[in-house]
Order: C-alpha cells, then sequence, then structure tokens
C-alpha cells in the first residue's frame, strides 16, 4: 500500500505507528468542552492543551475582559483537575504561594501549611503586579516541580503547571518578568480582543442566562484526566523528528541571535521548547514524525517572549512578530 506522507518534508523513510486516534479524540473533546463556556479563543486553548502534553507553563497576555481566567478554570473543569487562583499584588510574599512553617502550641512543633502551588493548575493573576522576589518564589516550582522550605524539598502534584496572566496595557505598578523567568514559560500566548460575531455570541449566552461562576451549569463536564495526559505524553515522545528538521530548528534560533533588531536571541532551552511543542503539534495532527510546517506554526508562540528588541528598533515601529516573521523567511527550509 503506499504511503502518501512519506513524501513530506521531515518524514521518516518508515513511519512509525502513528497517535492514537482514540486519545487524540479525547484531547480534541478537551477542546471542545472550553468551547462551552470560552468564545473565539480556540488558537490559546489549543495551546494549553500543547503545553500540558510538554509539562510546560503558559503565559497569557491580553487585556482585561478576554476570559484569562474563566480559560483556565474551564480546562480544569474538562480535564478534571484541582486549580488554585492566587492574585499577585505588590504586598504578596514568597511564602503564600509556596507554604510556610506554621508554629503548633499544641505539640510545640512546627509544621509546613502547603500553600496555593500545591495543585495541578496554578493561575498566577497578574504576576507583573508582584516584586522579582516573589516572582523567583516560582522559579524553583516551575523548572524543578518542588518546593524547598527550611531545607527540605516537597514534590508537587502531577500534572503541574503555572498559568499566568499578565495585562499588557497597565504599566504603572508593575514588575517586567525578567529574562530568566520568561524563559521558563514554555508559551506565551497572546489573547486578542474578539471578532464581532463572537462578541455577538458571548453576549447571547449572557443573555440567556450563561453565569461564568458555574461551569457544571454551562455544561463543562470533565472528559479527560490525568492518566489520559500521561498516555498522551508517552506518545509524543515517541514522535519522530528527522535530522534536517532538527536542524531547521536550531537553524531558526540562531537566526535570532544574528537579527539586528534584536539585543537577546533564543537560547538552546528555547530551541529544546520549539522542538518539543512541534512535537505535540505534530501528534495532535495525527503524524508520527515532525514537519517543518509544524516547527513553523508553533515559531511565535514558543519564541516571542525569549527574544528582545533592540530600543532603536522599538522606535522604528519593529514588532518580535515581524522579526520573526522576517527570520522565518530567511531560514532556508528542508525539503
Amino acid at each position: 500500500m503506499p504511503a502518501p506522507q512519506a513524501t513530506a518534508p521531515g518524514a521518516p523513510a518508515h513511519a512509525p505507528q502513528g497517535p492514537s486516534a482514540g486519545l487524540r479524540a479525547t484531547l480534541g473533546a478537551v477542546r471542545s468542552e472550553v468551547g462551552k463556556a470560552v468564545v473565539g479563543q480556540d488558537a490559546a486553548v489549543t495551546g494549553l492543551v500543547i503545553a500540558m502534553l510538554c509539562r510546560g507553563h503558559v503565559l497569557l497576555e491580553g487585556v482585561p475582559g478576554v476570559a484569562k481566567t474563566l480559560l483556565v478554570r474551564t480546562l480544569s473543569a474538562a480535564l478534571d483537575l484541582d486549580t488554585k487562583r492566587v492574585q499577585f499584588t505588590p504586598d504578596l510574599m514568597p511564602g503564600d504561594i509556596t507554604g510556610s512553617l506554621v508554629y503548633d502550641a499544641r505539640t510545640a512543633e512546627f509544621s509546613f501549611r502547603e500553600g496555593p502551588v500545591f495543585t495541578n493548575l496554578l493561575l498566577a493573576d497578574e504576576i507583573n503586579r508582584t516584586p522579582p522576589k516573589t516572582q523567583a518564589s516560582l522559579l524553583e516550582a516551575m523548572e524543578e516541580r518542588q518546593v524547598s522550605v527550611d531545607g527540605h524539598a516537597r514534590p508537587l502534584p502531577d500534572p503541574f503547571m503555572v498559568i499566568a496572566t499578565q495585562n499588557p496595557v497597565e504599566y504603572e505598578g508593575t514588575y517586567p518578568l525578567p529574562e530568566a523567568q520568561l524563559d521558563r514559560f514554555l508559551l506565551k500566548l497572546n489573547l486578542p480582543l474578539p471578532e464581532r460575531a463572537h462578541e455577538v455570541e458571548v453576549l447571547s449566552r449572557h443573555a440567556a442566562g450563561f453565569d461564568p461562576r458555574d461551569l457544571r451549569a454551562a455544561g463543562v463536564r470533565p472528559v479527560a484526566g490525568p492518566e489520559d495526559l500521561a498516555r498522551a505524553r508517552a506518545e509524543v515522545a515517541r514522535v519522530q523528528v528527522a535530522p534536517e528538521v532538527l536542524g531547521y530548528v536550531v537553524d531558526v534560533c540562531r537566526a535570532t541571535r544574528q537579527s539586528p533588531s534584536l539585543s537577546l536571541g533564543v537560547s538552546p532551552r528555547g530551541a529544546t521548547a520549539l522542538l518539543a511543542t512541534s512535537r505535540a503539534w505534530a501528534w495532535m495532527s495525527g503524524r508520527p514524525y515532525v514537519t517543518p510546517d509544524d516547527v513553523k506554526a508553533l515559531a511565535h508562540p514558543t519564541l516571542r517572549h525569549r527574544v528582545q528588541l533592540r530600543a532603536e528598533a522599538e522606535l522604528e515601529g519593529v514588532t518580535t512578530e515581524s522579526v520573526l516573521d522576517t527570520v522565518l523567511a530567511s531560514v532556508p527550509v528542508p525539503r
């Protein structure tokens, strides 16, 4: 039987067994379930699913009122995962997130009281409103998936994911995330204002009695769980990447370091992130191998927060999106 996919760029000569159709349908049902409560943010929902497949963290950016918090709450409901929300404020302390030792007068001993980070999905709302010391308290949790208090490492639940939000228009009283912390986020997803038709749909739902605080009444039900995620991750790990596609990922990332518009290019950690998200997207697309188009599809959300514009380029109106477009257009695509 002929195998037409084998001629695609990046396809191995003998393609392995493809992703499980049933498992892909289950993860696809998660996206449909989230759509019962959130309108017009399909790309962001897909990005969150990709991040969960890669065991990564996500930075959501959008103006107030585009359903960032509702998106996270609905995702956790569809996946039957525990979620906690922390409102980041200037007076928030690291112990308020990680937990702290509390003295028990009855036993005359200190005991550890877990903070909200001990959950599956941690919603760090307006993360750039808290000082760097408190922002840094998340670094160990995001990278090592544990919290160290009083010299003891305490593992976090699995799955564990930080979904942080930030407002792109209010800068007064904010603390920009340092590059080292931005690099810990697998994806940065921009949530745009909805199109007119989507906004009409939002208002229609509210007019019909939709309550964003009652997702069960909206019909949102668990359609997948941690076991499905674990099986899907195992399949993603088997997605093959041809040497020429690996070279393409490296060339794209190296090209950002040579761009005259950027003062900071993509690090090797960014290259591994792009590889991981491309494999997850290939799996979601039903292919057991990565193509250059998968790399292109995930380049913007994976790399946009890992580069830094030069001041003079920013004054000229250059954006990170346009720089990444130029980079992708300049790097030869393997055939």
